[in-house]
């Protein structure tokens, strides 16, 4: 994640009261609830691609003696394997 954990009530916050001042949505459940959804949305969307490079990392476990003897270059298939994923999932990061 690009974005400091501790930030994530702060953007919450300002996403939520910003939507509501701009009278774009009325909200049906408390303020509070709203802050931590928004909230734990946020942080589902900014955790995807430390999740994806934690599947990378998995992935490329098996090729563990290739990359240390040196026929592999670990960062280049690394970004290869990610890509693919993230081209095959559809992913935005």
């Amino acid at each position: 994640m690009r974005i400091p954990k501790s930030w994530l009530p702060f953007l919450a916050k300002e996403i939520v009261d910003s939507i509501i001042s701009k009278e774009l949505v009325k909200p049906t459940i408390s303020i509070e609830k709203l802050y931590a959804e928004t909230e734990t949305l946020l942080y589902d969307e900014l955790s995807v691609e430390d999740r994806l490079n934690e599947e990378v990392r998995e992935l490329l476990k098996k090729y563990s003696i290739e990359i240390e003897k040196g026929h592999l270059d670990y960062r280049k298939l690394f970004e290869l394997t990610k890509q693919k994923l993230v081209k095959e999932r559809n992913l935005v990061l």
